[in-house]
Order: structure tokens, then sequence, then C-alpha cells
């Protein structure tokens, strides 16, 4: 556990579902309560006050990708991201995991029903990931983008972008879904033409947070689509012209939003910023490494890659014999929230995760083996 960064956070203990939800620091929640404290009081400068947020969170969200402002537009989500990236490209065919996450799938469903880009379905290898060798014997010269998820939600395995980048050539563009790996993993963000977070998961942010960062090639490549007023030359100018998509990212932008949310979006951020992504993935990966010994001393079976260098913030795993939700009761029975899926349980800890979560786990399925 890495302590200061944990004492920032009222979370229980046996909290394991961060992949799902990551609940929100007291600064992050201070910070959002000030804004509508505020909006409560407004005045002639209240408005202007609280869309300075905005601008704090945008900036953070790129630092911490290795964008700078003008490469990073403020999200409310990660799917808002996905379908922007999907309807911009115009044709080809884009390479996608067949099974990723849906909101990584939809947008390429939804781009092909208008005539646009089309998907072709990659089957994942063992462990649930996109490779670079699965790439390369996937590509043909219509390929004209990969879009993967840097780190996937079923497993935790971890995408190497700078290999997938190097299988696809520059000519095309790479698109990932970073919900699952931004503000728990160091990835190599500059390999990515689009990455899209939402900032209700890792970056314990809250819901109707999220951001993107659009590389030149991106901006070049695809057509703004969905850009809204906010998202054009001149903005505030009201004049019954239509104006020109803004040159840089903000073309994503459809309308204002949230200022709010937005303040606790630039202090999750700020939180994560001050402690260090480095220092929070190593307590991550050290609780996942305990947590992973104590499910196998029980006779799990774990799904999630055994190369610590593979994965990333995300343990699954069966228990030969026993149904998921059988073992989900007993976990709870003893304080622990995992993910329970139909076919196995997934449990994702943070940085703020104590040793306790950990033998609450192994009680649990101690109870579940010996037949309780």
């Amino acid at each position: 556990m890495l302590t200061p960064y944990a004492a920032h956070f009222d979370t229980p203990a046996g909290y394991l579902d961060f992949a799902r939800f990551g609940p929100p620091s007291r600064d992050a929640v201070a910070a959002g309560v000030r804004a509508v404290e505020a909006s409560a009081r407004a005045d002639h400068t209240t408005v202007d006050d609280l869309m300075r947020a905005e601008d704090a969170a945008r900036d953070a969200a790129g630092r911490l990708a290795g964008a700078d402002p003008a490469h990073t537009v403020l999200l409310p989500n990660a799917s808002t991201g996905l379908f922007h990236a999907a309807l911009g490209l115009r044709e080809g065919t884009v390479l996608a995991s067949g099974g990723d996450f849906p909101s990584n799938q939809y947008p390429w469903r939804r781009a092909a029903d208008l005539g646009r880009a089309v998907p072709r379905w990659l089957a994942p290898v063992e462990g649930g990931g996109v490779t670079p060798e699965l790439v390369r014997a996937a590509l043909t010269d219509d390929v004209v983008a990969l879009s993967v998820s840097a780190v996937d939600f079923r497993t935790g395995f971890r995408a190497d972008l700078a290999g997938l980048r190097d299988a696809i050539g520059p000519g095309r563009l790479l698109i990932v879904d970073a919900i699952q790996a931004f503000g728990a993993a160091a990835l190599d963000w500059q390999a990515a033409d689009v990455v899209v977070a939402g900032g209700q998961k890792w970056l314990r942010a809250g819901w109707s947070t999220g951001f993107a960062t659009l590389s030149d090639r991106a901006l070049e490549t695809l057509e703004p689509v969905l850009t809204g007023w906010t998202g054009v030359t001149d903005a505030g100018v009201f004049d019954g012209v239509a104006h020109p998509p803004a040159p840089d990212a903000r073309r994503w932008s459809i309308t204002n939003l949230s200022p709010v949310t937005a303040a606790s979006f630039a202090a999750a951020l700020r939180l994560v910023e001050h402690h260090g992504l480095a220092a929070i993935e190593d307590a991550i990966a050290a609780r996942i490494a305990e947590l992973t010994e104590a499910v196998q001393k029980y006779g799990a079976s774990v799904l999630s890659p055994a190369d610590p260098a593979r994965r990333a913030g995300i343990l699954s795993f069966t228990v030969p014999g026993h149904e998921p939700a059988a073992v989900a009761r007993a976990l709870h029975a003893e304080g622990v929230t995992p993910t329970v899926r139909a076919d196995s349980l997934r449990l994702s800890p943070h940085a703020s995760t104590p040793p306790e979560a950990v033998e609450r786990v192994a009680a649990a399925l101690a109870s579940v083996t010996r037949g309780r």
C-alpha cells in the first residue's frame, strides 16, 4: 500500500473492484462539492470561474499522457472518444479484437452501418490480448487502423503499444482505449495516435469524466464528424455562419462539459501527478502478486497472464468445482468486493488497497474449499 496516497481515500479495505469503478478521493469529492456550492451562489463571475477547471483538467491529462493541451480534449466518457474515432474514418478496414469490451466494438459496427470504415475482428491470443504477431498476420493493404484496449478488461493483459505501432507501420492509425490502464499503468502512449480514457476507474475521478489525446496524424486523418459548437474556431461568435472545426483536439468537443465534474477530474489528476504513476503502479503490482499467491494456495485457476510484465491491475480466476456466484458470496461475507462474471471472478486492487484485503480473500477461499 502506498501510504501517503492511501490517506486520501475512505474506500473499505476489501474493495477490489477498481476495474469497474474507482471510488474517488476526498480531494475529488471536495472539489466537486465546492463547485456545486459556488454554482448555488452564482453571480456575474461564477460561470467563467468554474469553467477554468476544464483547462486545468485538460492540461493535467495531457501531461500524464505525454501530450500538450493542443492535442488533448476533455470528454464525458471513453465511449464518446471511440465514436469520434470510428466515425472519423471515411473508409477502409479497422482491425479490432472480437473479445474486447463492447464499448470498443459498437462504434466500429455503427461506422460500418453508415458505410464508413469496416471492422475486421481478431481472435485474441490466450490471456485476452492483441499482440504484434497477431496483427502482422492480419494486415492487408486495405487496413487503415488498429483499435485495441491498453489493458484487457477480463484478464489484465497489457498491450505492447510500441510493438503494435511497429507492426502496423507509420501510415496507419493506432487507436487505444486506455480506460483500464490510465492512472494504474505506464504505457507508451506516444506510440498511439488516439488515446481515450474515462476517469471513473483507475483515475478515481467519478463518472462523467474523461479525455482523449490526438496525434498530428489523427488530426489530419480523422474527419471531425461529431464536432459541435464548442469545437469550432471562434466558438464564442454567434453569427449564424458555420465555423470550421478547430485545428487542434478541441474539434472533438460537442458542447460544454460540466465544470463540477471537471473540478473533480482536475483534483484526481493532480493526485496521480503528485504521488507519481510509477509508485502507484508498483503498489498495485505488489498487491496483485500477493492476491495471486493467495488464490492459487486454495486451488484457483488464474486466467490472467502469468508474466507480471504482461498484465496490469487485474487478477481473473476461477475455483474449479465452485460456481463464481458461490465464491462471490463467500467473498462478500468477508467484506470483499470483486467483479462477478458468469464464468469467472475478477479482483482489481489499487495503490490504496491494504494487506488486509489479501487476508480477507484468503479467508473466503478457505471457507469455500473446506465446504463451508
